[in-house]
């Protein structure tokens, strides 16, 4: 019997804020307790750090700029909505649920896109409708995407707004998390992202922030992962009492970080570890390798969740997919992953034209490259330096490893029809 298949999808997680990694500045029991059934994939990376596009990607396996969806304006039209998770399992037989954000580009989901079951936007009660969902009875398999909108209320905290699902209390300044290692921008920083700072800030207004505040508002952070936690927990506690764990694969991920504080940098968009890599957990009581951390294992957050929920659910994916089901890697088997993961990046075209930046990570090293300005490239030794703090285009003993990586981003291009590198850039890059 095919089994019960529930997303998990929380909004602007880092990959590194869940306790379940180590992460002592937070406790997360609900996402541990999935760490504790199943596997943790270290090296998830979504394929755009900004909602729309990325959550486009995971609903479609498709990359940002082959669906026309690079930013959160767009949505999914033509075969796209007929090829998305709801439409596959729906026509599989699968009772289809949908429940909160959507953000395509509306917050509430729109149209008939093969959820029998709509739950609107709104972390109030998201979690008490999917317990309601998981707890009805029923003669076929389900499938629920659980999509909450935090930790993604940072964003009103530091722009000291109302806080839409409750505010997070203040607390002396001594009793928040310490700045990361990584905290101060470097001298290299490309100037495309200072100039982001600039002229958005309405999305970063930290200019002048002092040490103190960033300190709260790493607490901040850190307390709303810990109450969508506590929402997911809610949804776990009635998959239990409605006697489907052991019939239930759990995935959990969301649709791209925050900046944190590291490199000065609040938000998305830019191309570092904190916005881009995501937490990405497949949990399956008795299936899934139990507690295992997988460090090895290349995941595209984007590319990689349609074919592994599929892949679960017994249904064929929709052809000249790009992705991999991750299935054989949480089960403990042998997994044939990708070389190389891809991200992308675009800024708002009227206010900042040809803006853009893409993000190569290979086992040991991460490349990017942003379509203009002073230090506009970078490659960096995520082994000995992950909180990319030494740029590594200048060395000449990493010259090959260079080279290496910019000829697969130009092969990726080719590829994927991206247009982001032209003849002149393909060569030696301008740092």
């Amino acid at each position: 019997m095919r089994p019960n298949v529930v997303f998990i999808l929380t909004d602007q997680q880092s990959a590194d804020a869940m306790s379940c990694v180590g992460n002592d500045d937070l406790n997360t029991p609900a996402m541990d307790s999935l760490a504790q059934h199943g596997t943790v994939f270290r090296n998830a990376y979504c394929t755009q750090p900004l909602c729309s596009p990325s959550r486009a990607s995971m609903l479609t396996g498709r990359v940002p700029h082959e669906m026309g969806v690079v930013g959160n304006e767009a949505g999914l039209t033509g075969a796209l909505r007929e090829q998305q998770l709801g439409r596959l399992f729906a026509g599989a037989g699968y009772d289809c649920a949908y429940g909160g954000k959507w953000h395509l580009p509306g917050y509430d989901l729109d149209g008939d896109l093969g959820y029998d079951h709509i739950i609107g936007f709104g972390d109030d009660e998201l979690a008490a409708r999917c317990a309601d969902f998981l707890r009805a009875p029923r003669d076929r398999p389900f499938f629920l995407v659980a999509s909450f909108d935090n930790p993604h209320n940072i964003c009103e905290w530091a722009r000291n707004e109302p806080l839409p699902w409750g505010g997070v209390a203040e607390v002396p300044t001594e009793q928040c998390p310490s700045l990361p290692a990584n905290f101060a921008a470097a001298p290299d920083e490309p100037q495309l992202l200072r100039i982001v700072r600039a002229r958005f800030p309405r999305q970063h207004p930290t200019d002048g922030w002092s040490d103190d505040l960033w300190r709260q508002y790493r607490h901040a952070y850190y307390r709303l992962c810990e109450r969508v936690d506590t929402q997911i927990g809610m949804v776990l506690d009635a998959l239990r009492e409605s006697g489907h764990v052991e019939d239930t694969v759990v995935v959990l991920s969301s649709d791209h970080g925050d900046g944190m504080g590291a490199h000065h940098w609040n938000q998305k968009w830019a191309l570092y570890e904190e916005a881009v890599r995501v937490p990405f957990i497949v949990s399956w009581k008795g299936v899934t390798r139990p507690g295992h951390v997988d460090t090895d294992t290349l995941v595209s957050s984007g590319l990689d969740l349609l074919p592994t929920l599929c892949d679960y659910a017994g249904i064929e994916p929709p052809d000249g997919l790009r992705g991999h089901s991750v299935r054989p890697a949480a089960e403990g088997r042998e997994h044939d992953g990708p070389a190389y993961v891809v991200t992308e990046t675009s800024w708002d075209p009227a206010v900042l034209p040809h803006s853009r930046g893409r993000m190569l990570r290979t086992a040991r090293y991460k490349y990017v490259l942003y379509s203009w300005g002073q230090h506009r490239e970078q490659l960096f030794d995520l082994h000995d330096d992950p909180g990319e703090m030494v740029n590594l285009v200048r060395d000449a003993s990493h010259r090959d490893v260079l080279d290496e990586h910019r000829k697969l981003l130009a092969a990726w291009c080719d590829q994927t029809g991206d247009d982001f590198l032209d003849v002149r850039q393909r060569g030696e890059a301008n740092v």
